[in-house]
């Protein structure tokens, strides 16, 4: 009990140092480099309250977006990338499809996959132009930014933030092959971290645990396509080498879209905060809503009880 208050209390503490960099004068100077789609729309609701705190923001974005649109609420910055609009959604669409489809868990991961790769692809072009954009660099330099506020699970906005040499807190749901996990050290066991795709829980028997193993087997090789080109790239513009964890483990807080009530408890870090409720939009559920709300919660969430305390 002693350990978990003390787990809390330096969250805390530092969560309170960053915040402070942020709170000086008119507010602090954030630089934020999203993900694109949904990622972008949890992101958004973020900055609407951070704007209203009165702290400045700076938006960078590719011309070329999904729903990253500009507001009255930050300064957007955008750069010219080679693919156009079209290719943008086709590419968007085909991996939204693969991922509803139904099949074996081999063969749903293996067009995911494949899928995620194309889309990263787009993404990579996208940090590569970002990165190399001389004007857009030399202005973020003189810009002095107090920190970086990026989603990790694509890594242009690590790669900038170690380049800038700013403090930078990750807003994220969760990063493919457990590579969250690896960067923060956060135990991890298959013994009763279950696997995506298992349909286990926690508490698991000999078999089950066997089967969450082999589960975990593929995240070995099968995420290097789709992370190692970021980690080549970081290599090439920070000219030294540099590993994808290298890179996540820079992040000073991580701000997690996890709950408890939606996902099985885990080991976390101090410094991984969870922030589950950012998710849900601030509107008024009619009737019918809270009874299709409750629906769900009992058929598709399947919350169960499981006793585990977690550490952060």
């Amino acid at each position: 009990m002693v350990l978990v208050l003390s787990a809390h209390a330096r969250v805390t503490a530092t969560l309170v140092l960053l915040l402070s960099m942020l709170s000086l004068a008119a507010g602090g100077k954030l630089l934020v480099v999203p993900v694109d789609g949904s990622h972008w729309l949890s992101m958004r609701e973020v900055l609407d309250g951070l704007k209203q705190k009165g702290h400045e923001i700076v938006v960078v974005a590719p011309e070329v977006t999904l729903h990253i649109k500009p507001t009255d609420n930050f300064v957007m910055k955008m750069y010219p990338v080679p693919y156009t609009q079209e290719e943008m959604h086709e590419s968007f669409e085909a991996f939204v499809q693969t991922v509803l489809e139904e099949g074996t868990v081999l063969e749903r991961s293996l067009k995911i996959y494949k899928k995620m790769k194309r889309f990263s692809d787009i993404a990579l072009s996208s940090c590569s132009h970002l990165l190399y954009n001389k004007e857009l660099l030399r202005y973020l330099k003189e810009s002095q930014f107090d920190a970086v506020l990026t989603d990790p699970v694509l890594l242009c906005g690590p790669i900038l933030a170690e380049h800038l040499s700013l403090p930078s807190v990750f807003f994220l749901r969760g990063i493919p092959c457990s590579l969250d996990l690896q960067a923060t050290q956060c135990p991890s066991p298959p013994s009763y971290v279950s696997r995506m795709y298992t349909d286990l829980t926690d508490r698991m028997n000999f078999l089950q645990r066997a089967k969450n193993l082999i589960f975990e087997i593929p995240n070995y090789f099968l995420c290097d396509f789709v992370f190692q080109p970021y980690a080549k790239l970081a290599s090439e513009f920070l000219q030294r080498d540099v590993t994808v964890v290298d890179l996540l483990r820079q992040g000073s807080i991580w701000l997690l879209r996890f709950d408890f009530v939606l996902d099985y408890p885990r080991p976390l870090m101090p410094n991984i905060i969870v922030i589950g409720g950012v998710n849900c939009a601030h509107k008024k559920l009619t009737q019918v809503g809270h009874a299709v709300f409750l629906i769900l919660a009992l058929i598709d969430v399947r919350v169960r009880k499981c006793g585990i305390l977690y550490c952060g």
